[in-house]
């Protein structure tokens, strides 16, 4: 890696632990009402479904259905019915193989 590269990395470790601390620091030690608890739990659930959608459905910067989206589509419907997280990440990569195999 380059001398830019780590400096990148660093400011990047030194962002996330100021922002880390602010919170306990601003709060004092008391502890976070129930509202803001509930809301953070929700928080990355919500991140990690528009990075799937985001990553899935478009391509630069315009919608996009292609073969991912059908994958995607293959595992939430084996998911819908039921069947493991495992089945349901292997159905999306078997569907998305295939089609970009056909294609």
């Amino acid at each position: 890696m380059t001398a830019d590269a780590w400096v990148v990395v660093g400011l990047c470790a030194v962002s996330t632990a100021t922002i880390k601390g602010i919170g306990p620091f601003a709060l004092g030690g008391r502890p976070l009402p129930a509202a803001a608890t509930r809301v953070i739990a929700l928080l990355a659930p919500a991140l990690l479904a528009a990075l799937v959608v985001t990553g899935v459905f478009s391509e630069n910067g315009h919608l996009h259905l292609g073969d991912e989206a059908v994958g995607v589509l293959a595992g939430g419907a084996a998911a819908l019915r039921d069947a493991s997280i495992l089945v349901c990440v292997v159905l999306a990569a078997v569907v998305t193989a295939a089609l970009r195999a056909l294609t």
